[in-house]
């Protein structure tokens, strides 16, 4: 009995039951085996043949210059972070007019509403000479004279190409001249306006050809860099002690380290336009604010140069389906669908957080113009954030 028991026990706690053995549970992945999978599957794509070493190749290249235009945009923007931010404006009297507004208590309202120190101001030569060889400067000389007496810092457009359409303002009696002809009539043109203005203590400098091989958009007779090559010389010749800004399009990649090389660089920054070709709709540009610290880093290392934000766009981008104007009250709700108060903020603060320390502002008429017309949002909004440090 005694040995009988033994034996039961034994079989029935000791001895493997007589039936097939369960199913082991699966072993967690170690950290490596984890670390390891994505190279794994990656040398198994990068072995099947030559399209998917391209596509590695490619992706390996655009993961890293991703990672160093982000490195030389946090560069940039920490050795710039101890200088002031600079707001500036673009102001044209013209502009001003298109919208029933009186220039000279517009530009007042900006310098001394809004408190705008920094002025972009236009040399248009079709205004300024619209007979030949006789200059009236008249609207630029109320200009001037507003920012001497306020304080104010003049940045002064000059050349051929300045904002707003056409682009390219060239005067009636030169448009059917040929190059050869119409060149040297620009240089005395410019030589007139830097000889009237260059000893205002209100400048402090000069921004030459407006985006000039921007040449998708715009009226204008020539994009050569050669005519830019001796604009450019031609101003510090005649004007040596004020620096030279030269102004490029907004999302172009590149550094521009050929000729001309001035002083400093500008780039525009437009954030919400509308698609005509494909969508019919709006359309937002999904750039980080670190794009343009990366252009700004670059040209730095490449030139020495720094860059500014010569024109943010702050106006609306309307439709060209000819049902929406400007300067139309009943338009107002569709420019609120482009430019609303509420992203005018968030274009401030994304102009703020590229690092770039000089900011001009596009578009401040129609903020005056939406103000007198009885929605000032656009305009309290800018002012709270303009004087907000």
């Amino acid at each position: 009995m005694i040995i009988l028991s033994v034996s039961c026990f034994f079989t029935v706690y000791i001895m493997p039951h007589n039936k097939k053995n369960p199913t082991p549970k699966p072993t967690e992945p170690t950290l490596r085996q984890t670390l390891l999978r994505p190279l794994r599957a990656a040398k198994g794509f990068w072995q099947k043949g030559i399209i998917q070493k391209l596509i590695v190749v490619l992706i390996a290249i655009v993961v890293g210059f991703v990672g160093v235009s982000y490195g030389v945009a946090q560069w940039y923007i920490a050795s710039h972070k101890s200088k002031p931010l600079v707001y500036g404006a673009t102001f044209s009297p013209y502009y001003a007019e298109y919208f029933g507004l009186d220039p000279k208590d517009t530009l007042n309202a900006i310098i001394n509403d809004m408190g705008i120190k920094q002025l972009r101001l236009l040399s248009y030569w079709d205004e300024s000479e619209a007979t030949q060889g006789i200059y009236d400067f008249t609207n630029l000389d109320w200009q001037f004279a507003m920012a001497e007496n306020s304080g104010a810092k003049v940045s002064l457009a000059i050349g051929l190409r300045q904002p707003r359409w056409p682009e390219c303002h060239m005067p009636t009696w030169a448009k059917d001249m040929p190059m050869t002809e119409w060149e040297p009539k620009l240089t005395t043109y410019m030589q007139a306006v830097i000889d009237r203005y260059k000893t205002s203590p209100a400048l402090e400098s000069y921004q030459l050809e407006n985006e000039f091989f921007l040449s998708v958009f715009g009226d204008c007779p020539d994009f050569t860099r050669e005519r830019l090559v001796r604009e450019a010389a031609f101003v510090k010749q005649a004007d040596p002690t004020h620096p030279l800004i030269i102004t490029r399009s907004n999302n172009a990649l590149g550094v521009p380290i050929g000729d001309p090389r001035p002083d400093k660089f500008g780039v525009s920054v437009y954030k919400r336009v509308w698609d005509k070709t494909i969508t019919k709709r709006y359309f937002e540009y999904p750039l980080p604010a670190w794009f343009y610290a990366s252009l700004g880093g670059y040209g730095k290392i490449f030139t020495g140069k720094d860059l500014i934000i010569h024109e943010l766009q702050t106006e609306a981008w309307l439709p060209d389906t000819g049902e929406f104007n400007m300067n139309d009250i009943d338009s107002i709700p569709e420019q609120n669908k482009s430019l609303d108060a509420a992203r005018l903020k968030e274009r401030l603060e994304y102009a703020k957080a590229t690092g770039l320390r000089e900011v001009y502002v596009w578009g401040i008429e129609w903020w005056y113009w939406q103000k007198s017309v009885g929605h000032p949002e656009l305009w309290d909004t800018a002012k709270q954030q303009i004087q907000t440090p």
